[in-house]
């Protein structure tokens, strides 16, 4: 029996412009983004099982050779796309819908609402693992109301960023240190 797959579907676009205009507002900085090759790793650690990471980016003029390089070395496919519209958008929904007849768990990083009706066909099976990776104050409601799906907060969860984001969050009163606000 084949060992199952997870298949990180990445929409980079939504998580920077997510970054940049609602908790930078401004452009994030290359040492601000993600580090991606964390996300991969922890989508491996999260539920134990190999992980296909893909990539979307929508590409207008020119191949950014040297990003997609560093993708293919951190062990992602690159999918680069081109045409008008919400390409990145309509790559993932119909790579979420391929993956319906696929025996495979799937984990989105995105905030995009586009995505509920595919995450909510993928959670109908039960045997299937449905994760999305994002920033929790700004998770699409009908992303949160998919049942069964699995959330990771790619700060807090994923420890995907080398310095601490100005994020306002509820803190349980537990963790709460005054020195943070002083």
């Amino acid at each position: 029996m084949a060992e199952r797959t997870t298949y990180l579907l990445v929409d980079g676009e939504n998580i920077d412009a997510t970054l940049g205009v609602s908790i930078l507002d401004r452009r994030p900085e290359p040492q601000e983004r993600p580090r991606w090759n964390t996300v991969l790793r922890h989508a491996e650690e999260a539920w134990q099982q190999p992980v296909k990471g893909l990539f979307f980016l929508a590409v207008t003029h020119e191949l950014p050779a040297s990003f997609v390089q560093a993708l293919i070395a951190m062990g992602y496919r690159p999918v680069p796309l081109s045409g008008e519209g919400k390409i990145v958008d309509i790559a993932i929904q119909r790579t979420a819908e391929a993956l319906i007849e696929r025996d495979a768990d799937v984990m989105l990083v995105s905030h995009d609402r586009d995505f509920a009706p595919q995450m909510e066909q993928l959670a109908e099976d039960e045997e299937r693992r449905v994760g999305v990776v994002g920033f929790g104050e700004f998770m699409a409601a009908s992303l949160r109301e998919v049942d069964g799906i699995e959330f990771f907060d790619l700060e807090y969860d994923v420890a995907a960023f080398n310095s601490r984001l100005p994020r306002v969050r509820v803190i349980p009163i537990d963790d709460f240190d005054p020195l943070e606000f002083l």
